[in-house]
């Protein structure tokens, strides 16, 4: 297998932007233009470039990562990314896999795990991201993963082998820590997952370190390394990058009143909001919002402009 093999099934099943398959959390993805930076949430996923170069950035650690490489994600972060060099004549090109701990667990109770060793208590947590090369048989397996979209009938018993057998090569290859502790419920990596998940989902409310270390049943002091250690930010830096990431949600899809936005994502102080968001994104957010309504509107404009020469 080689490269121009996931190439080629990359461009024949992906529509356009980031699209699943019939495969169970399995994605392909195609973006025609580099574009600007884009914020985003990384989520759990194995991302394999066939074509094309990313630049991720997470609090103040950048990634860069292109065609032959593979970045894993073990937390749901939030990040800025643009592709460096894509167009619609060399589209960025990748395969993604939604990675579960529960098959993770699985595998490290295999016999053949036995080998790899569990983290030392007080040793340093593996970032939550990390940046690999792609092995000769990791890109087997994800050919032939993509492969099984020409046979459907096959997807239910040949897909979840091609899973195993895919992240069993990550769990053993250079970034194998990132993804192992995954699988191990008690490490600090899945503790700072387990904290992540409550801020996303009470990012309104006023945080206290000392709670965030109590549901992590960690000291303040261990969780606060760990934290730092796996997503490069303190604990408020990632709770303003959700606030932000979801008001900027927020004001594209009803820009009306900025006060009250910044209200609903937990600020007490619209100025402070508005501060904020301008050295977040680089503009006001009336700005910012305007800005990114246009060029929607230039996509949508280019997008049918193609879709008609294509019925001539």
């Amino acid at each position: 297998m080689s490269i121009d093999d996931l190439r080629t099934l990359v461009m024949r099943h992906a529509p356009g932007g980031i699209s699943p398959t019939a495969i169970p959390g399995v994605l392909v993805s195609r973006m025609d233009e580099s574009g600007s930076q884009d914020e985003s949430t990384t989520g759990t996923v194995l991302a394999v470039v066939a074509q094309g170069t990313k630049r991720l950035s997470v609090g103040t650690t950048v990634h860069d990562y292109g065609a032959g490489q593979y970045l894993v994600a073990s937390v749901d972060l939030p990040v800025s990314g643009r592709f460096m060099d894509a167009s619609p004549d060399h589209p960025a090109l990748g395969f993604g896999l939604e990675l579960r701990p529960e098959v993770i667990a699985e595998l490290m109770l295999s016999a053949s795990a036995a080998r790899f060793t569990r983290p030392a208590r007080g040793e340093s947590s593996p970032p939550a991201i990390a940046v690999g090369t792609v092995s000769p048989r990791l890109l087997d397996a994800t050919v032939r993963m993509l492969r099984l979209l020409d046979h459907p009938d096959d997807i239910p018993v040949l897909a979840p082998m091609i899973e195993r057998e895919i992240l069993w090569l990550i769990m053993s290859g250079e970034q194998g820590a990132t993804i192992r502790q995954l699988g191990l419920a008690d490490s600090s990596l899945s503790r700072v997952r387990h904290v992540v998940r409550w801020m996303r989902d009470h990012f309104t409310e006023s945080l206290r370190v000392d709670e965030l270390a109590d549901l992590a049943r960690m000291s303040p002091s261990a969780f606060h390394r760990a934290f730092h250690a796996v997503t490069s930010m303190s604990p408020i830096q990632y709770q303003k990058s959700i606030r932000l990431q979801e008001a900027r949600l927020r004001l594209l899809a009803s820009p009306g009143d900025i006060g009250a936005t910044a209200y609903a994502v937990g600020y007490e102080s619209p100025s402070q909001f508005s501060r904020e968001y301008r050295r977040q994104f680089g503009a006001s957010p009336s700005e910012d919002v305007a800005s990114l309504r246009d060029h929607s509107a230039a996509d949508e404009k280019r997008s049918d402009s193609t879709r008609s020469l294509s019925t001539r």
